[in-house]
């Protein structure tokens, strides 16, 4: 049965493809996504904390962080450092880690078999982190290992980082309801990704989401007022944690079909912002894409219940839609999706994605977004979400591939401590706190190529600086490749 779910959904991607490219010319073959693909994932290798096992493939990169946790008597060693510091951040890297997943699962049928390994395995590198995290100690989250303002006093390999390792963490006296249902989304999503292959794996991922989801409920607060400048402002809950609880709540009744959580969903969903049309998913505010996965369950199983996130999830899609009544998004004069200008290029990513699994949801009944009195056709959703794609990999104005190792032309001076310095293979003597600035201030290029990585991004103007100090534009995140596995596996599928 796993084989013929595997094949229906294969074709269908397949079928939704061809249908997009015919719709415009395209600047990539597929075999250019496939490589995007592939490199996409090779990054997070370069991201790993923890002891690096022997099929590491970024072989500049060398073990780090071995004794994480041992401050607080507790394993945390492992997980991924979310961008181009050495902190070990819990709410972004828990929201990599589910849409890495959802990409998997929504896409990973059009993945070529060593492929869709890796994906497991990029998954899995932070899941194994996860489960650590939230088993250590009962009724506590262990959420960050890093203290971030010390870290970032400092310019250090990861390997020679001497900086505090404190252990941060939420509890029933602290809580911290908005990390902890995101951890608890991550390791119901990523259940789904392991229930065929390796089973017992999956059922502990399962069961350790139900139970990190009740802690999450049972204690409610913002981790943003445990832990404050910890947290702050780095990532700050800005939009608190109601939307993760129903986020939460929602993969946990995808992966386990169980009812109780369909009631929760029905019980809170009007106080936990299903009512909301908000216009932008991120590591922060979850509501877009909870409202696209719920209306998988109307348009695939005609579940009533849900019928409501169908018609906000068109009013999100509209917005982005230029021609549509409902039209809100901005676009560059080069036709990039502009949201802000910190790190922008995360906003595209997820809304690529989101775009294209609702096209697949909206498929899988002959289904059209309605935009007041217009409607969209999935073909539409695909086409937009090419456009953004194909911009990031060097369909643009500058002719510039945004990401790290893809195309003839890519940035070269990347914000990422680790890529920056001489590798500790290169140069194996340790290269201290304050001796490492001379290498984030040099006019050299990275000396470690960071392959496929996806930086911030360029300006309203589509201009981008090539320049190691501005972060905003030139630093990588694990949240802005998450989804773009996902979108790069669906635009590979005509090979």
């Amino acid at each position: 049965m796993a084989y013929l779910a595997t094949f229906c959904l294969t074709m269908q991607i397949l079928c939704l493809t061809l249908c997009a490219l015919c719709l415009s010319s395209s600047a990539f073959t597929s075999q250019d996504y496939s490589d995007a693909l592939e490199k996409s994932l090779l990054f997070f290798e370069g991201q790993r904390s923890g002891k690096l096992p022997s099929s590491q493939r970024l072989t500049w990169r060398a073990d780090s962080g071995l004794s994480d946790g041992s401050s607080s008597h507790v394993n945390l060693v492992g997980g991924y450092y979310d961008a181009g510091d050495n902190v070990k951040f819990g709410l972004p890297m828990a929201f990599t880690t589910t849409l890495l997943a959802w990409g998997v699962i929504e896409f990973g049928g059009s993945m070529q078999t060593q492929t869709l390994q890796n994906a497991k395995s990029a998954v899995r590198w932070s899941t194994d982190y996860l489960l650590k995290a939230a088993t250590a100690t009962p009724n506590t989250l262990y959420v960050q290992v890093g203290e971030p303002n010390a870290d970032h006093q400092c310019w250090e390999r990861p390997e020679d980082m001497d900086t505090p390792r404190n252990v941060y963490k939420v509890s029933s006296q602290n809580p911290g309801s908005d990390v902890a249902a995101e951890t608890a989304a991550a390791l119901a999503a990523a259940s789904i990704v392991f229930q065929h292959s390796d089973p017992s794996y999956a059922a502990k991922l399962l069961q350790t989401a139900m139970k990190v989801f009740d802690f999450a409920d049972r204690y409610r607060g913002s981790y943003s007022d445990s832990l404050g400048s910890v947290v702050c402002p780095f990532y700050c809950s800005y939009s608190g944690y109601q939307d993760e609880l129903l986020w939460g709540a929602s993969w946990i009744h995808r992966a386990s079909q169980n009812a109780s959580y369909l009631a929760y969903i029905q019980s809170n969903g009007h106080t936990m912002g299903a009512d909301d049309d908000d216009y932008s998913f991120s590591w922060d505010d979850k509501r877009a894409g909870t409202k696209v996965l719920l209306a998988k369950g109307f348009l695939e199983k005609s579940i009533e219940e849900f019928q409501p996130y169908k018609r906000h999830s068109d009013n999100y899609i509209c917005s982005l839609v230029p021609g549509s009544p409902n039209f809100q998004a901005q676009y560059t004069p080069g036709g990039l999706f502009y949201v802000r200008s910190g790190s922008n290029l995360q906003y595209v990513t997820t809304s690529s994605f989101l775009l294209l699994t609702y096209a697949k949801y909206l498929s899988s009944n002959g289904g059209v977004a309605t935009c007041g009195s217009s409607t969209v056709t999935a073909d539409k959703l695909i086409a937009l979400a090419k456009k953004q794609v194909d911009y990031i990999l060097g369909d643009n104005p500058a002719k510039m591939s945004y990401m790290v190792g893809f195309g003839n032309r890519y940035p070269q001076h990347i914000h990422h401590r680790g890529s920056s310095l001489p590798s500790v293979h290169a140069h194996p003597d340790r290269i201290s706190c304050g001796d490492g600035f001379q290498y984030l201030y040099s006019g050299s290029p990275n000396p470690n190529v960071l392959v496929g990585a996806i930086l911030g991004g360029p300006d309203n103007n589509d201009k981008f600086s090539d320049d190691r100090n501005n972060y905003q534009q030139s630093e990588p995140a694990t949240y802005i490749n998450a989804p773009f596995v996902g979108a790069l596996a669906f635009f590979s599928a005509t090979q």
